[in-house]
């Protein structure tokens, strides 16, 4: 009888957690890997191009609309078209932001930069998720909130440029090495030929 109760203790019943905790210490890895590779910051600069391609278009949209160039049933559809497509990137950068911080942990939060753009994602997100056709007014918090993304842009550009720059410093450094090494030795032969002579 004492068996069968032992057996129901939570430290026996969990048995596999080392392998569970393993995995996702691979996951997380995995996860950091990509979002500071190449891959994860050009698929991270596409999502917000095509994010503010979008904006721009909804703008212009409304534009012709209002001045009635386009018809306001097509103007509507198009509009609402939009909204979901950026709903759904809402969405991705909200994803892209808890990946983020799994992966990076509270290291994520050092930089202002991440902060201000995890409060501009979680704002959009909330904004296009909550308030979606509450007030008509937050349209225009939104736009601001998304061309904030610009910005994002900028620093995944700046990232990648810093990517190609570590290749290219570390073969400097490696040279820079071999230079001294071969003044060590060149000013070691001019101490043998003096001494020689």
């Amino acid at each position: 009888m004492g068996e069968e109760r032992r057996a129901l203790l939570p430290s026996d019943r969990i048995t596999h957690i080392p392998h569970f905790s393993a995995f996702a210490a691979s996951a997380r890895g995995r996860t950091k890997h990509y979002l500071t590779s190449k891959a994860g910051h050009y698929s991270v600069l596409v999502l917000v191009s095509v994010d503010i391609s979008a904006i721009f278009c909804d703008l212009i949209l409304q534009l012709l609309t209002c001045e009635g160039r386009i018809p306001a049933d097509n103007g509507e559809t198009a509009s609402e078209v939009l909204g979901i497509l950026s709903l759904v990137f809402s969405c991705l950068f909200m994803l892209e932001l808890l990946a983020s911080v799994w992966a990076f942990g509270r290291s994520y939060f050092h930089s202002r930069f991440h902060c201000l753009d995890a409060a501009v994602i979680m704002a959009g997100f909330v904004i296009d998720v909550v308030l979606k056709g509450v007030l008509e007014e937050i349209g225009s918090i939104v736009v601001v909130l998304r061309l904030w993304r610009v910005f994002k842009i900028i620093e995944e550009l700046s990232a990648g440029a810093e990517e190609r720059m570590e290749p290219v410093q570390e073969h400097l450094e490696q040279l820079e090495k071999e230079n001294y090494e071969l003044k060590t030795q060149l000013a070691a032969l001019k101490v043998q030929q003096t001494l020689a002579v």
